[in-house]
């Protein structure tokens, strides 16, 4: 009985992870080497929106705020790299216990890839990104 108690706050903890409104929060990562703030909100139609809120590099060497150069939307290369919007329309997959059905962005390369988010053990948010299936996973950290 005490050995399968001792493994019950671990299976909870699991299960509260996989709750839809559990990727709800603010997380921070790192790409390329820049580290980047980002913030995960409920939109309508219970889908989620990850967009970036704070980067350490906002000025270039010259100074210049900088902005989402490479977004294949010409529209939106004049969005600054602290308001990047990462993914929208991210939905809980009930089945899988995972969210995905949206792509994410990124900015550093200009490409868009199907994602796929899952927490790890550890806590961490897991992203996949893919693209013709060719993969990258990052990880990031809930700070709030």
């Amino acid at each position: 009985m005490l050995f399968v108690a001792s493994f019950l706050p671990a299976f909870a903890q699991s299960s509260l992870n996989n709750a839809p409104d559990n990727i709800v929060g603010e997380y921070k990562g790192v790409q390329g080497g820049d580290p980047f703030k980002v913030k995960i909100t409920k939109q309508e139609g219970n889908t989620y929106k990850a967009q970036i809120f704070w980067v350490q590099r906002l000025k270039d060497a010259d100074g210049k705020i900088r902005l989402d150069v490479k977004n294949p939307d010409k529209k939106l290369r004049t969005v600054t790299s602290d308001k990047v919007v990462l993914m929208e329309g991210l939905k809980y997959n009930e089945s899988k216990k995972q969210w995905d059905g949206t792509k994410i962005y990124d900015p550093q390369r200009g490409i868009r890839a199907n994602a796929v988010c899952s927490f790890a053990s550890d806590g961490t948010l897991k992203i996949k990104g893919s693209v013709l299936g060719i993969g990258e996973t990052v990880t990031w950290t809930k700070i709030k």
